[in-house]
């Protein structure tokens, strides 16, 4: 792991997202955007610092859902606004700091790992833009960054330039502590740049070098549209690891796949599947319009048209078309359609009938249906729970279970003589 510490800067509101929601918690593929600069950020060091203002509690709390070696540093964005205010009497741990976007999150350990391997005082990311309008230009010549010039103060020749600012810097430490407070906020906007330091270091001729990035994963997410795309490269990532990997995909562009999701073994995801949350597919096959949830599915296959809701675990099943289980248990199970399987666990050789339903929930309380192995569930019936049905046993077609166990071996059977009424019919549609 490389001696450097790692900056994120995460103080900002994000206005141009419309949102109350923080910039940097916005998801891209189940987790969010702030989550994977982090999860990048530590492969290569061991301090990792984010700087917070805006909404700072909000931010801290989801990051320490799945971080704790995190260092936050919570800043005056009144007083002092602008990614230079935000690097104010920050202490870091290593003697080269790599300063990162928040809203990032498309950048990668190996990307990264040229900041700091780079012999300068300075080191600065550059795009090269076909078309760079908007944006502020940097002059280089020799391999060294010589200004950084924005738009409306360019000349006629600085304004074909193609080199922009990319973001991201990696400084000496004695470099960023000996220059940050000496940025000026005489601007329009009255914010402190961390740009100011490359002019105030070329005065002392300081060595500023460019480092050309690749523009997709050095975007910055600033809108929902912005979001939309990041999630479409997110997305041909992860589905093209888990291909690299031998998961076999049908129409790969219409599947979702969250960050979380594992697979292991021979797995075929068929088209317009979404599979999310922390769910693991293993030796499985899911077919085509599923929806599985932080869900266990192993040797199993499932759908068409299933939907896994979370904590569900199959092992050894078939779930067919339109099928529902939540929070759920089946192994060895056959649930062919048309069934919601909810706070059970069903034993092997067991085969649920279409238009089943665990009846679960009182409207006060969920409750629990256990259902043994080798037992008949015919079509239409229903299960009111809390209630055990034990081993061997058939369950007639149309039948409403609500006693609390039903003894192995049995047949339950719940029906009403059926009654005519002659010529209602007419009697009923008589004009």
């Amino acid at each position: 792991m490389n001696k450097a510490s790692i900056i994120i800067l995460a103080a900002g509101k994000g206005s141009r997202m419309k949102s109350i929601k923080p910039k940097v918690l916005h998801n891209i593929s189940g987790k969010p955007m702030i989550y994977h600069i982090i999860k990048e950020a530590r492969k290569i060091s061991d301090d990792i610092n984010i700087v917070l203002a805006h909404q700072r509690d909000i931010v801290s709390d989801e990051i320490l859902k799945y971080f704790t070696d995190i260092t936050f540093f919570e800043q005056d964005d009144i007083n002092f606004p602008g990614t230079g205010g935000a690097l104010r009497n920050i202490h870091v741990k290593h003697d080269k700091i790599l300063v990162l976007n928040g809203d990032m999150p498309l950048i990668t350990a190996n990307t990264l790992k040229p900041f700091l391997t780079i012999d300068a005082d300075i080191v600065l990311s550059v795009l090269h833009l076909k078309n760079p309008h908007g944006y502020g230009r940097v002059k280089i010549h020799n391999n060294e960054v010589k200004y950084i010039i924005e738009q409306k103060d360019a000349s006629d020749e600085e304004l074909m330039i193609r080199h922009v600012n990319a973001g991201v810097y990696a400084f000496r430490k004695n470099v960023l502590t000996s220059y940050i407070n000496k940025i000026q906020n005489n601007n329009a906007q009255n914010e402190f740049y961390l740009t100011d330091i490359i002019a105030l270091a070329k005065q002392d001729r300081l060595t500023i070098k460019p480092l050309i990035v690749d523009e997709k994963q050095f975007m910055g997410v600033n809108s929902k549209e912005d979001l939309a795309s990041a999630e479409i490269i997110m997305q041909n990532r992860i589905k093209s690891k888990w291909m690299t990997e031998g998961v076999a995909m049908q129409l790969p562009d219409t599947i979702y796949i969250e960050d979380g999701v594992q697979f292991k073994g021979e797995c075929i995801i068929e088209n317009n599947c979404r599979i999310t949350g922390d769910s693991i597919i293993k030796n499985s096959h899911i077919k085509a319009s599923c929806v599985i949830e932080n869900s266990l599915v192993c040797d199993s296959d499932v759908g068409p048209l299933a939907h896994l809701r979370p904590q569900s675990k199959l092992t050894n099943t078939h779930i067919g078309n339109f099928v529902e289980v939540k929070k759920s248990s089946l192994d060895g199970v056959k649930a062919g359609h048309l069934s919601y399987i909810g706070d059970a666990n069903v034993q092997s050789g067991t085969n649920i009938g279409a238009g089943v339903i665990t009846c679960n929930y009182d409207g006060l309380k969920k409750y629990q249906t256990k259902i043994g192995k080798n037992v008949f569930i015919g079509s239409d019936s229903q299960l009111i729970a809390p209630i055990e049905i034990e081993d061997d046993v058939m369950i007639a077609a149309g039948t409403t279970l609500s006693c609390k166990k039903v003894p192995k071996g049995s047949l339950a059977i719940s029906r009403v003589k059926v009654k005519f009424i002659e010529h209602f019919f007419y009697k009923f549609f008589k004009k």
